[in-house]
């Protein structure tokens, strides 16, 4: 039996085109789809259940001090979305709507297990986690925060 040694194939580019790296655009799509869920959700707490039902499910959810939580989080969920989508006060926004996440999967929704259908905490960890990605990388070019950076040095 022979023991022959197959050379070693040298690595080759592909012949398709590697898509360059666009990390402005990346942050724009992430800030544009969390922010629309925010908006969503803040719309339906102000507007649906006004701040009243947003308050009383809040405190039959257990959430302390629900009637202040209540109407503060459907603000801070209607009017931060719109602010990560513009890009405008990306850093400090994302954090409120980090921690309002981290909050509500804490109080309301880690019992339920993962799943969101059955209550669980999905969708706030990964609206927690989005929200964590836009403090630490901010909002990028493509965002009124650069435009406001960028009037400010000249």
């Amino acid at each position: 039996m022979s023991n022959t040694a197959t050379a070693a194939r040298p690595a080759t580019r592909s012949k398709l085109r590697a898509w360059p790296a666009s990390p402005s655009l990346a942050l724009l799509v992430l800030r544009v789809a969390i922010g629309a869920v925010f908006i969503a959700h803040g719309a339906q707490k102000v507007f649906v259940y006004g701040f009243a039902g947003t308050s009383g499910s809040f405190a039959d959810m257990g959430v302390p001090l629900a009637e202040v939580a209540g109407p503060l989080v459907g603000l801070l969920e209607l009017i931060g979305g719109v602010l990560i989508v513009l890009g405008l006060a990306t850093r400090v926004v994302a954090a409120a709507l980090a921690v309002d996440m981290l909050v509500a999967m804490v109080l309301v929704h880690l019992s339920f297990g993962i799943f969101a259908a059955e209550g669980g905490y999905e969708l706030t960890l990964v609206l927690a986690a989005s929200a964590v990605t836009l403090v630490l990388a901010g909002a990028d070019r493509l965002s009124v925060d650069a435009v406001l950076t960028q009037r400010r040095a000249a």
